[in-house]
């Protein structure tokens, strides 16, 4: 096969400009439609005073941020080791595969906006709630791509090993946890995107301080650009977790394809 050519200096500053150049060129039309069309801002706030409020109101956003940043990779974190755990035991037990993954997949049926009131009835208003939705919301993608990863492993890599006299642990170990690696990463960067939906969620529900808190006050108080600040807060806080996955898959399937700058 042949070998694919290394990444040249700047490619990837190059690949990303058309995706900074819509971006840009949206805020832009955005701002331009509020400034000629008159509309109010509390219908409708320009970009600009977006970013004012965000400015304005640093203090208060950082420190609403900060627990939001917490119970998503506490969230998160407790989600992909308990997927792992499970990953490995319906891989290894066909049984109780057969038996639990049904209700995996019942229970991403269930919908947020009931299941959330009741989990922070249970638990306060503390951080467990948050982290319990986000490895709710999170945890069945990282399931789902595990198994999946498992069962694309080549056969003739496992027939080789078992030949070799090679362990049911072994070959997992050497053979089916490598070929998952790719399948794991990609769900991984699924749920990290909606962790921190499910954060915010649950502390618009019910909780002390957060995003959903400064989105819920906002809201009540007809503050639309302080919405939007929070929004565009929270989807920089996505975007820096995405590629933060993305980074960390580079790092550790460059062993795939030394030569993939990709």
């Amino acid at each position: 096969m042949r070998r694919p050519l290394p990444r040249r200096p700047g490619e990837g500053l190059t690949r990303g400009f058309p995706a900074v150049l819509s971006l840009v060129s949206a805020f832009a039309i955005w701002e331009l439609y509020v400034r000629a069309s008159g509309i109010s801002p509390l219908v409708l706030p320009a970009p600009s005073r977006v970013l004012d409020q965000m400015v304005l109101n640093r203090a208060i956003l950082w420190h609403n941020t900060v627990p939001t940043v917490k119970a998503t990779l506490a969230g998160f974190s407790l989600s992909l080791t308990v997927a792992f755990v499970f990953s490995v035991v319906l891989d290894f037990t066909p049984r109780v595969r057969r038996a639990l993954l049904p209700i995996f997949v019942v229970s991403q049926t269930l919908p947020l906006v009931a299941i959330a009131p009741l989990v922070v009835l249970w638990f306060g208003f503390d951080l467990t709630p948050k982290i319990l939705l986000v490895t709710l919301v999170t945890f069945f993608p990282m399931l789902v791509a595990l198994l999946d990863g498992y069962a694309a492993t080549d056969p003739e890599i496992e027939d080789l090993l078992r030949a070799m006299g090679a362990s049911r642990r072994t070959v997992f170990r050497r053979a089916r946890l490598p070929s998952a690696m790719p399948y794991f990463f990609a769900g991984l960067r699924i749920s990290i995107t909606y962790a921190v939906v499910a954060a915010i969620f649950a502390e618009y529900v019910g909780a002390r301080a957060g995003l959903g808190i400064v989105i819920l006050n906002a809201k009540n108080s007809f503050r639309p650009d302080l919405v939007l600040a929070a929004v565009v807060i929270s989807s920089a806080l996505t975007l820096v977790l995405f590629a933060i996955t993305a980074l960390l898959q580079r790092i550790f399937l460059r062993w795939r394809d030394p030569g993939d700058g990709r």
